[in-house]
């Protein structure tokens, strides 16, 4: 379902999509506006295709100046407030579901800052983790209490896995990182495998044992 959302800019353009038996609701946030990034990116809809998969009601939208949604570029500030647009509406329109927030790129920046500080919210999955293109604080990653799944590539030339491995050690809650082989930032080389790994991602954000910190796993499609 193609809609508007009432953002602090103006408004959003989005789309909700929802399985016919639902278990979580969860934002999709897109790469970085400025290098061509919107809801229709393919990482991002492999996520959303993922998460529906595991019964996600999913809202993904774009960010402030992006499509015919209204404003400009809001230096990684605004987009967070737009993610938070995002978060209240789905917290509305399913308040019997947990809520979770997810992104790509700049966009998993913006899940984890909007997500991290959201009440309802009870965990985060972030794909391409890109500590070197952020306009966020690295800390947060770190101070989150809540759990966090990270997929990233194994050529990430914007994060590799072990520097991402590396920022979350000690972190405040529990963490779980994922590598698609051969695939870089956008992943391209193995989308299959991205989707792949964000319904495991999702399996443990929705566990019915409590969590544990969990090494690196690595994955690809045969």
């Amino acid at each position: 379902m193609l809609l508007h959302l009432n953002g602090k800019a103006g408004r959003l353009e989005a789309l909700h999509e929802a399985p016919s038996a639902t278990r979580f609701a969860a934002i999709v946030c897109h790469p970085h506006p400025l290098f061509g990034g919107t809801m229709n990116n393919p990482a991002t809809y492999r996520l959303a295709k993922a998460l529906r998969s595991r019964g996600g009601a999913v809202l993904r939208f774009n960010f402030r100046g992006v499509g015919s949604s209204a404003g400009a570029h809001g230096n990684g500030r605004g987009e967070i407030e737009d993610a938070q647009i995002g978060l209240a509406w789905l917290a509305e329109r399913h308040p019997e579901l947990p809520l979770y927030a997810s992104g790509f790129s700049f966009g998993a920046w913006v899940a984890l800052e909007a997500g991290c500080h959201h009440p309802e919210v009870r965990g985060i999955l972030c794909a391409g983790l890109a500590l070197s293109l952020r306009e966020m604080e690295l800390s947060t990653a770190q101070s989150c209490p809540k759990p966090v799944a990270v997929i990233q590539g194994e050529h990430d030339r914007f994060g590799s896995p072990a520097e991402v491995q590396a920022l979350l050690e000690g972190s405040a809650g529990p963490r779980r990182v994922s590598v698609v082989a051969g695939a870089s930032h956008l992943f391209k080389e193995d989308s299959r495998a991205l989707e792949r790994e964000a319904t495991i991602a999702m399996d443990w954000l929705l566990p019915t044992e409590p969590r544990t910190n969990a090494p690196a796993q690595r994955g690809s499609d045969p």
